[in-house]
């Protein structure tokens, strides 16, 4: 038996003393490799000699200063360490803005704002907007009420998801799309999989969300606020308007058909584990049974969604309503979710602030490209390969451009950068400005690489039944599919739809 200790004494001596086995921790050299590959590649370009300057079709020329030369070299830094995943995304996010900051790329005042962007905000609001369905119990309910209907083959739950969320990317921007149903996927990978651990059918479902919400998004000039950009640029640019049904006209038969194509190719790469899920159709209705009525909460936050979404399409088509920004009204119901008690504030440690930081890393190095001007040196230098193309290669050409800095960058900047380059390039060869208008819109909404190029596929990645590595991999065979697809068009649809790709002599 073990002494007492006495009054003022130290305290006995243990019977056993245990000694803990001391584990060594192993050196993970892959990562180390691919931590000092992306430092490697930052000082090899930040280092390096001037680079001579990018001139245009017009003899324009385009200096690249340090500041433009500094921003490339970080973003082949940050690009490596988001693809191999060396660090967590959020934190390579937080190092772009502070590498901005030590090699004095940008001021701290600019660099370290871009985190607290609109765009930055609209996603905690979508997420927020996740979360209320989820603690109210709605994307149980919807979850339920699609199984019940798609029935118990995996391959039609694929389908049933992906013609849902394009259909929603009609009519609401796909980023509000991606947070509304990634709840619900959630749930219905546990009906799958209830053990947390990726599977194939996850990967499908939660990668094909994010590339079928960009798919769906080039339909409509709701999808996302690139297209009224564009067309913007395109109005000023050659005076010509082109109205929502024309674009609807043109883009629906090829946003839909790589909806469908998604679908082909996902069941062909991530084949679900199990062909059925036996009873899941039963399952489902029990349990949607099991929910009963509709509670107060849940009408309650789908007024406050619908209304808040309402107000945004109605936004698109009345330009009285163009000064209300379109992350403040989504932060409306958020800040409603916590005055009437749906959310509390227990509930903002459910908020993946990993993925809020990618985005916000995302916005840095956008603009930090955008305006040090090296995206413009990048786009003139490559449109520069196509100054005397045939047209379907230098259309081509330019919507792979698009394709590639989408990944990178916004969207919106891409196409801010590329088509008034490329518009004017575009007459020297003999090319029709409606051509390469569309092929750029098509190329923009559809980022397959990276996590950055979209916020759908940020959230997608809170799932965790993929990796960085896993997307990028699987997202190029996709972007070639697309591309493909878009050469079918350019070439042989568009021009049998009534579409011009050439001047007329």
């Amino acid at each position: 038996m073990p002494q007492k200790a006495k009054s003022g004494g130290l305290p006995p001596m243990p019977d056993k003393i245990v000694l803990q086995k001391h584990t060594q921790t192993q050196i993970d050299w892959k990562r180390i490799f691919f931590i000092l590959l992306g430092v490697t590649l930052f000082c090899i370009v930040y280092f390096s000699p001037d680079w001579d300057p990018a001139v245009d079709p017009r003899g324009q020329s385009f200096e690249l200063s340090h500041q433009g030369k500094a921003a490339i070299a970080l973003f082949l830094l940050a690009a490596t360490w988001w693809v191999f995943e060396v660090v967590a995304i959020g934190v390579t996010g937080i190092a772009i803005g502070l590498i901005q900051v030590l090699f004095l790329i940008r001021d701290a005042d600019v660099a370290f704002k871009d985190f607290m962007d609109p765009s930055v905000w609209f996603i905690f609001a979508s997420l927020s907007i996740g979360i209320a369905f989820t603690k109210t119990g709605l994307t149980q309910r919807m979850a339920y009420k699609m199984l019940y209907i798609v029935g118990e083959r995996t391959s039609m739950i694929y389908l049933g998801c992906y013609i849902m969320i394009a259909g929603l990317t009609m009519c609401m921007a796909h980023t509000a799309v991606a947070a509304a149903v990634y709840p619900l996927l959630m749930t219905i990978h546990n009906l799958y999989d209830d053990t947390g651990k990726p599977t194939k059918f996850g990967k499908g479902l939660f990668i094909g969300m994010a590339f079928v919400a960009g798919a769906g998004s080039i339909v409509t000039l709701l999808g996302a606020a690139r297209g009224a950009i564009a067309l913007g640029f395109y109005q000023e640019m050659t005076g010509t308007d082109v109205s929502f049904f024309k674009l609807t006209y043109y883009m629906f038969p090829i946003g839909w058909l790589m909806v469908f194509l998604l679908w082909g190719a996902f069941m062909l790469i991530y084949k679900p584990e199990r062909a059925t899920i036996p009873g899941l159709k039963e399952k489902a209705k029990k349990l949607n049974d099991k929910l009963g009525p509709l509670t107060k909460n849940e009408i309650l936050t789908l007024l406050l969604v619908f209304s808040a979404i309402g107000l945004l399409v109605v936004r698109s088509f009345v330009p009285e309503l163009k000064f209300l920004n379109k992350s403040a009204i989504m932060l409306v119901p958020t800040v409603l979710f916590f005055m009437l008690n749906i959310l509390s504030v227990k509930d903002l440690e459910d908020i993946p602030w990993n993925i809020i930081l990618l985005f916000g890393g995302a916005m840095c190095i956008g603009f930090c490209l955008w305006q040090t001007g090296a995206a413009n040196w990048l786009a003139v230098n490559w449109l520069s390969l196509f100054k005397e193309a045939n047209w379907l290669v230098f259309v081509m050409g330019i919507a792979f451009l698009v394709m590639l800095m989408t990944n990178f960058i916004m969207n919106v900047a891409a196409i801010a950068i590329i088509l008034p380059i490329a518009l004017v390039t575009g007459q020297y060869l003999g090319v029709a400005s409606e051509v390469i208008l569309f092929s750029s819109l098509v190329t923009a909404g559809m980022p397959f690489l990276l996590l950055i190029g979209a916020a759908p596929n940020a959230i997608a990645y809170g799932s965790k039944q993929f990796t960085t590595g896993e997307f990028f991999l699987v997202g190029i065979p996709m972007s070639i599919l697309l591309m493909a697809v878009l050469f079918v068009f350019i070439w042989i649809i568009w021009p049998a739809m009534g579409m011009n790709v050439v001047v007329p002599n």
